[in-house]
Parts: structure tokens; C-alpha cells; sequence
């Protein structure tokens, strides 16, 4: 398994200079989130992931052990996760007036970033606890959140989200898990979980569930569904554990990857519960969590694209192979270091554009959590419909772009890679359920051509391109960037059309949309990754201006933004291509005719 090192050089250059998050924090009173205190705080973040999570990686791998209903976890993981709490790291965005350290969110998401990075099955115990604790902030009574928002933040307990069930996934209007009304006010919750992440475990004392389940009354389908908080543990009125609830765990999922997290089977026996929020708008409610989710697991695209690229990046400088096409360009050496192939730079410059383009990405995302959380004026309401857009572009493209680059890094160690000392292909398993849990990579489109596009008849499209209009405009004719401003230009033209001509087709056939969804949101992503990289590249020309005293990053900064250009957004064209084609093609082989 690769030694992770954080990328601090590269977060300071998204932070500082890309994104100006200085002004970005003084515009929301945050007065601690300095350069300097962010910088120290990223560091401390960056020396954990790489000296205690990194090293547990490759023993998490060996699973979790299951006895008797309890999880133990894999050695080292308990005590990482106690030292994650002594040094304060689950509190670091919460409130102050909930125990918290009152920094923004998108601090701590690059925290996110570099423990997943380091260990993504451990990252995920801490990690879902962000979801419920914002839950519970946003729609929990003032007595749910009395009681469990503070033992939440300090990490005391963990949270999990329960919504699959075996006969139904994504499809939550098959939902059958039923709440009955109690006496006290409390329900009796029955049924049963699956593919529960972090839903048993010994980390901590107690696990607050949240939990979807049907009332006696409620409608069929989603709009029957309603939001429960279900502990592990029951408490009193002081919050202080008292006896077990009836959630059983029966089993925990042999899996592919991701074997240091606990995927567990839940079963709710008459558990006791306590609605959240409104009757039979659960879902409403459980979006909150949903989008915390999804923008974490576009986090693990980046994570996971960053592992794998410092593995291969180490791998390729030396590991010797054959000599380069235009002669030895190590002559003392046996061959040459295979860093020096074109094709392995091909590789190595995906692994470098992806995870630097994404995390340009997600912390621009980041910053729009920050407005939607803290701003008191028209901003927020701005960053949240450019969050729901640009959203599930960013769970799915950087995700499936992630199966690309895990998967190169097998490549570029060849053999190695495909065995177990090297971690390459522990990689390739953790990162393979990013396309699918928090909904697939289909969902996530249909999500963004059918309930955000066409359902504004484009208007949010047009609303996210004014938005980054100030990031493209003003480089139109700047000599330097026309190798970058050009392509993307036409790209961002050709958004506009693919998206007019698909709303006119999806009024004649609705199964337009989904025959399209998939290759529209790819090259929407390979669209907006290509602002970053247009910005990206006028930093760096400027910083080189300027006389900068690290002419190599910058150099390397614009090397990459041109291999984007000339290497990645081509494959757009192809997705307009294919995005264009009749749905028909998709369509029009009778289903018993596949093979025969």
C-alpha cells in the first residue's frame, strides 16, 4: 500500500489562489480561518492521515470480524478513531454553541479528503456522523437535538443512514420498514436494513440510526415515507445510556472492497424511534443527509485518484523497463526508470488532471456549503441551486473517472499491481462501490437532466455558466490562453445546444432522457473541469509573471491544464455523439432477444 502523503501544497494553491478563500471566510465572519490557522490545521490533518491511518490501510483490508451480533473492527482502527477524538477532529465545523470549533465546512472537507486518502474504510465510521448531526441540526426537535447532537460532534457516538432494505434500493417507494405510534409519543420500529455502512461497530458506545419507515397511515410510495431517529443505545433525559434498543445486527456483507467498514445488516425488532420532522416527509427530510453523502463520496473519487496516483508516481521513477524509443536516458542504469514512456505518462497525467481538477472542484462545492450554512443574504439561496446542480455531476463524474485512474495504477505497476504487496488493487476494490452507493451513476444523471435541467427548462444551466462566466470571459483574448480558452468556449456553447435539443426531444419521448442522462452528465463534467483547469492555467502564467519562487509547480500546473485540454475534454465529443444518437438504439431489441 502506498505511504500517503497529504497534498498541502496543492490545497494551499485551490485555497489561497484559485478559489480566494481568504476573502471567501472574512465575507462570513469566520475570524479564526486564517491563512496561517487553516494552513497549521491542514498540516496537523496531513501528519494524522499519514502517520496513523496510512499505516492501518493494508491491515484493514483483512475485514472486520463478526461474532455473536458484535463488529470488531480491524487492529489499530479503535485506536485511531480515540486519538481522532482526543485531537478534536469530529468537531472541527460544527457550531460553538454545540460543542463545535465553529470552522467551516469545506475546512473539513479536505480533512475528509486526506483521511479517506489514507484509509478510506476507516474514514467512512467518522465520516457518516456528519450526515446525521446535520439532520438532526436542520429537522430534529430542540429534545432530539438536546440529546444527540453534542455526544455526535464530540465523536462520544457515531450516526449512520439506513434507508435500503433487501427487496428495494434506490426505488425508496418499496419501502416496507414499518413505525407504529406508542403511548409515549415514540414508535416501535420493525424491519430490516441492509448495506448499513459503519451500522455496527466497537469504536463507539452507542449509534444513532436515522432511519426511513412507514406510518400505519401513510401513502404509498415516497410520499409515505417518514424519518426516524433510532438508537443504538436507549438514553434518559440526561442523555446517559441506559439499556440496549431492539436493533440486532444479523450479519455483516462479505464485499469486494472497503473491508475495514462494517456494512452491516440491521434489524429493527419494535426498536424504539422518534419522528423527525413532519409525518410522510421523510424524504424531504433525508436529503439533507443525501447531498452530505454524495458530495463525500465525490471526495472519495478525488481520495482514491490521489492514493493511487503517489503509488504509481513512486512505482514509475523506479522500477526499470526497457529503454526510452529515442535512446537510454539513464545510460548507468541496467534500462531506464519506465516514467520516461509516453504511455506511462499518459497514465500518470490522468491520475494528476483528475485529482487536482477534482479537488479544485469539490472545494469550490465546499465554499457553496459554507454560503448555504452561514450567509444572511442572497448568496445563499445562489449557492444552493448551483449545489443541486452541479452535485450529482460531481458524485458521478469524479467517481467513474476514479475507476479510470485506480485502474492505471495497476497498470503502471503491471504485475505488481495485480497482486497484494504493492495496495494498488486494494485500491481498484475500495473505490468500485463510489459509482454506486449514494445512487449510481444513472440516478445521479436523471437527477441532473430530468429534475434539474429539464425541470427548469435549462434556467439552472444557464444560471451555473453565468456564474463561472467571470472565470472564462476575461481570458477570450489573452494570447497565452487561447490553446485553453478556445476549446472550452466551444464547449460550453455546445452545453447550451445538446441541452435545447434534448429538451425538445424529451417532449416527443420521455425515455429520451434516460437513453441520454449518462452521457450528458459526462461531458458536463469534463465541461466544468475544464473552468478549473482554464483558471488553473492564468494563475499560474500569472504567478510565473510574477517571479515566482516555485517556477516548477506552476510549469506543471500548465503542462497538466494542457494535457486536459488535448488529452481529457476530447471525450467529450464523443459523449455529445453518443448523448445525440435516437433512443431507439437503446430500446428497440425485445428483451428476450438479447440472447438467444
Amino acid at each position: 500500500m502506498p505511504s500517503y502523503q497529504a497534498p498541502l501544497r496543492d490545497m494551499q494553491f485551490v485555497l489561497w489562489q484559485l478559489l480566494q478563500a481568504e476573502q471567501h471566510y472574512q465575507s462570513l465572519n469566520f475570524s479564526d480561518a486564517s491563512p496561517e490557522m487553516v494552513d497549521a490545521i491542514l498540516a496537523e490533518a496531513g501528519r494524522f492521515a499519514s502517520e496513523v491511518l496510512s499505516p492501518i490501510n493494508a491491515e484493514g483490508d483483512k475485514g472486520c470480524r463478526f461474532e455473536e451480533g458484535q463488529v470488531f473492527t480491524p487492529a489499530g482502527f479503535k485506536e485511531a478513531y480515540q486519538q481522532w477524538v482526543e485531537m478534536g477532529w469530529p468537531s472541527l465545523a460544527a457550531p460553538t454553541e454545540l460543542g463545535g470549533q465553529g470552522m467551516p465546512e469545506s475546512i473539513a472537507h479536505l480533512v475528509s479528503e486526506m483521511a479517506g486518502g489514507a484509509n478510506w474504510a476507516w474514514a467512512m465510521y467518522p465520516g457518516l456522523s456528519h450526515g446525521a448531526i446535520n439532520t438532526l441540526e436542520q429537522h430534529g426537535s430542540e429534545e432530539q437535538q438536546r440529546l444527540y447532537l453534542q455526544p455526535l460532534i464530540s465523536g462520544q457516538w457515531t450516526g449512520t443512514m439506513c434507508l435500503t432494505e433487501p427487496h428495494c434500493g434506490s426505488d425508496l417507494g418499496l419501502l416496507r420498514t414499518k413505525a407504529e405510534p406508542q403511548a409515549d409519543g415514540s414508535f416501535a420500529i420493525t424491519g430490516s436494513k441492509i448495506y448499513i455502512s459503519a451500522g455496527e461497530h466497537d469504536l463507539t458506545e452507542n449509534i444513532v440510526h436515522i432511519v426511513l419507515a412507514r406510518l400505519p397511515d401513510a401513502p404509498k410510495g415516497t410520499k409515505g415515507i417518514s424519518l426516524f431517529v433510532v438508537p443504538k443505545m436507549l438514553i434518559d433525559e440526561q442523555g446517559q445510556i441506559k439499556a440496549a434498543n431492539q436493533v440486532r445486527c444479523g450479519s455483516i456483507e462479505h464485499k469486494m472492497g472497503i473491508h475495514g467498514n462494517a456494512t452491516a445488516v440491521l434489524n429493527f425488532d419494535g426498536a424504539k424511534g422518534w419522528l423527525i420532522g413532519p409525518p410522510n416527509k421523510g424524504l424531504n427530510c433525508m436529503f439533507t443527509f443525501m447531498n452530505f453523502a454524495r458530495i463525500g463520496t465525490a471526495i472519495q473519487g478525488v481520495a482514491a485518484t490521489e492514493l493511487s496516483f503517489q503509488g504509481s508516481l513512486a512505482y514509475a521513477k523506479e522500477r526499470l523497463a526497457m529503454r526510452s524509443l529515442k535512446g537510454a536516458q539513464f545510460p548507468k542504469l541496467a534500462a531506464d526508470p519506465i516514467i520516461v514512456h509516453p504511455d506511462v505518462r499518459r497514465m500518470l497525467f490522468t491520475q494528476k488532471a483528475v485529482a487536482e481538477g477534482g479537488r479544485a472542484l469539490l472545494a469550490w462545492a465546499s465554499q457553496q456549503v459554507d454560503l448555504v450554512r452561514y450567509a444572511k443574504d442572497g448568496r445563499a439561496k445562489e449557492a444552493d441551486q448551483l449545489l443541486g446542480f452541479v452535485t450529482p455531476i460531481a458524485k458521478a463524474f469524479l467517481t467513474e473517472l476514479a475507476l479510470e485512474t485506480t485502474n492505471y495504477g495497476v497498470q503502471i505497476h503491471g504485475g505488481h499491481g495485480y497482486v497484494k504487496d504493492y495496495g494498488m488493487e486494494q485500491i481498484v476494490r475500495d473505490t468500485r462501490i463510489s459509482t454506486i452507493y449514494e445512487g449510481t451513476t444513472a440516478i445521479q444523471s436523471l437527477d441532473l437532466l430530468g429534475r434539474k435541467v429539464l425541470a427548469s427548462q435549462g434556467r439552472l444551466l444557464q444560471q451555473v455558466l453565468q456564474h463561472f462566466a467571470p472565470w472564462v470571459e476575461p481570458y477570450q483574448d489573452d494570447y497565452l490562453l487561447q490553446e485553453f480558452y478556445q476549446p472550452l468556449s466551444k464547449t460550453l456553447q455546445a452545453w447550451q445546444g445538446l441541452t435545447q435539443s434534448l429538451m425538445m426531444r424529451a417532449m416527443m419521448d420521455k425515455d429520451e432522457v434516460g437513453g441520454a442522462a449518462v452521457d450528458y452528465l459526462m461531458y458536463s463534467g469534463y465541461a466544468l473541469l475544464s473552468i478549473f483547469w482554464l483558471r488553473t492555467a492564468a494563475l499560474s502564467y500569472q504567478a510565473l509573471a510574477d517571479g515566482s519562487a516555485e517556477p516548477g509547480f506552476y510549469e506543471a500546473k500548465i503542462k497538466t491544464a494542457r494535457f486536459w485540454f488535448q488529452r481529457m475534454l476530447p471525450r467529450a465529443q464523443m459523449h455529445a455523439k453518443a448523448l445525440q444518437s435516437p433512443v431507439d438504439t437503446l430500446t428497440s431489441l425485445d428483451a428476450d432477444w438479447f440472447r438467444f
